[in-house]
């Protein structure tokens, strides 16, 4: 993980904790999720996105 060797912080969530999860994640994972807007950014995507994703 690049980005977080570079001071980005994430919370790692295994969706098997909850069926719902998987219902909503299942087809999309990995997810990043921003915590301020809820904004989601399905993968497949590259450092460069996940920048850009971060920015707003």
């Amino acid at each position: 993980m690049p980005l977080v060797e570079h001071g980005l912080l994430v919370e790692l969530l295994d969706i098997a904790d909850r069926v719902e999860w998987v219902d909503d994640y299942g087809l999309r994972i990995p997810v990043l999720r921003r915590v301020d807007t809820g904004e989601e950014l399905d993968w497949p995507f590259e450092a460069e996105q996940v920048v850009s994703f971060l920015r707003g």
